[in-house]
């Protein structure tokens, strides 16, 4: 029996994707927003992973990155700023600036792909403010499914930049971004009120070599 928020989903998403639905997002997304989510859709139906994606180094300069900007950016979603400040009696007392990769009217979206996993805390922190202060209504985070651990494993070693070997898993690392440094910090509540529906890139994106 499939839970209520798959329905809003497609299931060629549903069957390519690790999902998690926090504050009836997928629901939100569906019925309030559905052109943009079309977009979402979309960008993440033609999303595929290659060797080389993984292989080469970058870090969060990698192709990964690039591949989701030229879906989206062609559509209108834009990089965004927030900044806000706390003034009392008159005398500015702090201020604070976030920012979201991919914003199209209220809907956010975001991609960490392999950056330190304490870059999450930044995410959704600016997705809670983002909320809080009435700019974006949902989010959608994309970020690697730990479905990827076996396979990056069998890849075997790759060179570094000094032309070092060195175990490519040990590329993606514990302490980087993927589901499992993600999801505990989503069932904290890290992200406050906002809704977030997360997508987990699997091996069921991958493309065979030529």
């Amino acid at each position: 029996m499939l839970v209520i928020w798959s329905n809003h989903i497609p299931k060629s998403l549903r069957d390519l994707y690790e999902i998690h639905d926090f504050h009836h997002a997928a629901a939100i997304l569906a019925t309030e927003f559905k052109s943009e989510f079309d977009e979402v859709c979309d960008a993440l139906s033609k999303f595929r992973l290659t060797e080389q994606d993984v292989t080469t180094s970058g870090g969060n300069e990698s192709t990964i990155p690039k591949k989701f900007s030229e879906l989206l950016r062609p559509n209108g979603w834009k990089e965004t700023t927030l900044t806000a400040k706390m003034v009392v009696d008159n005398k500015e007392m702090s201020e604070d600036t976030h920012k979201i990769d991919y914003v199209k009217g209220r809907v956010a979206f975001d991609l960490e792909w392999n950056s330190k996993d304490q870059t999450f805390d930044r995410d959704l922190y600016a997705f809670r403010t983002f909320f809080e202060y009435d700019r974006i209504s949902v989010a959608v985070l994309v970020t690697r499914s730990n479905d990827l651990d076996e396979w990056f494993d069998s890849l075997g070693k790759i060179a570094d930049k000094h032309g070092e070997y060195r175990a490519l898993k040990s590329k993606y690392g514990a302490s980087t971004t993927h589901m499992g440094k993600l999801l505990p910090r989503l069932k904290a509540g890290r992200n406050g009120g906002c809704p977030v529906l997360v997508f987990g890139i699997k091996r069921t994106l991958i493309e065979p070599a030529i």
